[in-house]
C-alpha cells in the first residue's frame, strides 16, 4: 500500500517542486493550500488549483487563514509572526492528514532562505507537528529550485509576487528559541483557530493531468 502525504502547497516555486520530487518517489499526495482570504483575493488559491493539475494531484483543501493569521499578528509579538503562523499551518495540515489517513507532511522549505527557515525556526516549527515533516528541498538553493520548476512546467504558474509576508514584520526573528515561541503562542488560542479554519473545509476533487515531464528530464545540480 502506497504511503500518503499532505503537501503544503503555496503559489510559489518551492512547494510544487517538492511535491513533484516526492510524487516521483511514489508518495500519494493530497494538497493543502492556506489562503490569506479575506485579507487578499483568491488568486493564490487559483494558482494552487492549476499547480495541482500540472502535478497530477487530484485532491486539494483550500483553507482560509486570513483572519486567524491577522489575529496572530495582532496578539503575539510580531517578530515571531512567521514561525507562529507556520506552526498554525502545520496544525492544520496535521488535521487534514488525520482526515486523509496520511503518513507525512511535505513542505517546500529550504535552509536559510527566509527567517522561518533557519535551523532554530525549523526546530520550533517541527516541535508542533504530529506527523513527520519531509523537506525534499532542504539543501537546494533558489536557482536550483527555479530550474526544476521550469523543467516540470510549474514555473510560469508560480512566477509573480508572493503575498505570504503581507502581515509579517519588517525585521522578523531568525533565531527564536522554542521557549520564546511557546510563550508567544500561549497568547493565541491555537486550538480554537485550528478548529475554526478547518470548519466546513472539504477536499476539492480535481482532474490532475500528471507531472509535466518525466523523471529523466529533471535538471541535475552542477554544483
Amino acid at each position: 500500500m502506497a504511503q500518503k502525504g499532505v503537501l503544503l502547497l503555496s503559489g510559489g516555486f518551492d512547494s510544487p517542486v517538492a511535491g513533484y520530487l516526492m510524487a516521483r518517489q511514489g508518495l500519494d499526495l493530497v494538497a493543502a493550500h492556506f489562503s490569506l482570504e479575506p485579507i487578499t483575493d483568491d488568486a493564490a488559491a487559483i494558482k494552487a488549483r492549476t499547480l495541482c493539475g500540472l502535478l497530477g494531484i487530484r485532491s486539494l483543501y483550500v483553507v482560509r487563514v486570513g483572519e486567524s493569521f491577522a489575529e496572530v499578528a495582532h496578539v503575539a509579538n510580531r517578530r515571531f509572526y512567521f514561525v507562529l503562523t507556520k506552526r498554525l499551518m502545520v496544525r492544520l495540515a496535521d488535521g487534514i492528514a488525520d482526515r486523509e489517513s496520511a503518513d507525512v507532511l511535505v513542505t517546500g522549505e529550504n535552509l536559510g532562505q527566509v527567517s522561518s527557515q533557519t535551523l532554530a525556526s525549523l526546530r520550533a516549527i517541527d516541535a508542533v507537528a504530529r506527523h513527520p515533516v519531509v523537506r525534499p528541498l532542504i539543501g537546494f538553493d533558489k536557482q536550483e529550485i527555479v530550474d526544476r520548476a521550469k523543467a516540470i512546467g510549474t514555473y510560469e504558474v508560480s512566477k509573480g509576487p508572493e503575498i505570504c509576508d503581507l502581515l509579517g514584520p519588517p525585521k522578523p526573528a531568525t533565531h527564536a528559541r522554542l521557549d520564546q515561541i511557546l510563550a508567544e503562542e500561549a497568547k493565541v488560542d491555537s486550538e480554537r483557530l485550528t478548529a475554526s479554519c478547518l470548519a466546513g473545509v472539504a477536499a476539492e476533487k480535481l482532474k490532475g493531468d500528471g507531472p509535466a515531464v518525466p523523471i529523466s528530464s529533471s535538471p541535475r545540480s552542477t554544483r
